[in-house]
């Protein structure tokens, strides 16, 4: 495979970059973190419901050498062209993570709502006088290739030139996609914080949910009756409580269950090994875990017979494991309010606006 097909992800990135909205990287969350409700992944670019003051307008038929150059959409007199479009949209049939799903004309219009947003954030940041040196475009553009097979700059162009594209186009939309982000920075990022009141409501009202990716340790007897009558599992309780007894006085756990268990770990001292919540049923699950380590339970009678266990050790959400969940909880709650807040300001910058469509 050749260094230009093999740089064709980081073209393609680089390519969109003026038309992708900042969003929230998942990477800054742990997978095992759940994050209440449903699983959105990375968050979607926010969309105005109804657009105010949109002007819809079809075409002129252009000659064949004008179709490139016509424009399709005007944003507070900013045009955006048909071959700013189209640039965007073969960019994104190379690369399936970025292509939207729909036909033809649905792809269309959504790369065509991504120019209008880009060019309303790129008018604010204008207007907030954030400026990009070309310091920052080489910096982020060699971190980018350093991410890559290609050795140098001179490598970079080779692979652009090869599969058409622009290198000052791609500068060009690596300046805007950094104002970009310097614009979301001031006007949503900064705006956000969490405080600790809300973090510990959050670790109040899921603590169950967190702990579910936590481990425990537990040891197990097992007494079964001789047969199915009554006098059978009549005998089978007193010869547990029996045991019971033992433990309460100071017995060794394991060597009692090598002796009277007649489930399968027996030989092992009656050793679970360490379970992760939700692998045993949530009854049993739930008399172990409200044990202390060391603690030994009342005996539990099932279908198989009378149970007992024992309690080695528990994960919690204390010492550094709370810590870090403190922090993970803290990321989950800035995901969430960044997102509103971002949602929030699209709105109100594409309701300041006059935007014509002509596609």
């Amino acid at each position: 495979m050749s260094r230009g097909a093999r740089a064709l992800p980081l073209v393609v990135a680089l390519a969109l970059g003026g038309c992708a909205l900042p969003q929230w990287n998942p990477a800054w969350v742990p997978a095992w973190v759940p994050i209440l409700g449903a699983d959105r992944g990375a968050p979607p670019p926010p969309r105005a419901a109804a657009p105010p003051r949109v002007i819809d307008r079809p075409p002129a038929r252009p000659d064949d050498d004008e179709v490139l150059d016509r424009v399709v959409a005007v944003v507070n007199n900013d045009a955006i062209t048909l071959g700013e479009l189209e640039e965007a949209m073969a960019a994104a049939r190379a690369d399936a993570r970025q292509r939207p799903p729909g036909n033809e004309e649905q792809v269309r219009r959504e790369f065509l709502n991504r120019f209008i947003e880009t060019r309303l954030q790129l008018q604010e940041a204008e207007r907030e006088k954030i400026v990009v040196d070309e310091a920052e475009v080489d910096e982020e553009l060699l971190d980018r290739i350093k991410k890559t097979s290609m050795k140098d700059v001179e490598d970079f162009k080779a692979a652009l030139k090869a599969q058409g594209i622009s290198y000052d186009s791609v500068r060009k939309r690596l300046r805007e996609t950094i104002k970009l982000g310097k614009v979301v920075r001031r006007k949503v990022t900064i705006r956000v914080s969490v405080t600790d009141a809300e973090i510990d409501r959050y670790l109040d009202e899921n603590r169950e949910k967190l702990e579910t990716g936590l481990g425990y340790h537990a040891r197990h007897i097992l007494i079964v009756p001789d047969g199915k009558s009554d006098a059978a599992w009549e005998a089978a309780r007193i010869r547990t409580e029996v045991v019971r007894g033992q433990l309460r006085e100071g017995a060794d756990f394991a060597e009692l269950a090598r002796k009277f268990s007649a489930d399968a770990t027996a030989r092992d001292g009656g050793d679970l090994g360490t379970l992760k919540r939700g692998e045993l049923s949530q009854e049993i699950e739930g008399r172990i875990l409200a044990l202390k380590p060391g603690a030994v339970s009342e005996p539990y009678r099932s279908d198989l017979g009378y149970h007992i266990f024992r309690l080695e050790s528990k994960d919690a959400l204390e010492g550094e494991g709370l810590t870090r969940a403190k922090q993970q909880i803290r990321e989950i709650l800035f995901r969430q309010k960044y997102e509103a807040r971002l949602d929030v300001w699209l709105r109100e910058i594409r309701e300041r606006a006059v935007i014509e469509v002509r596609m």
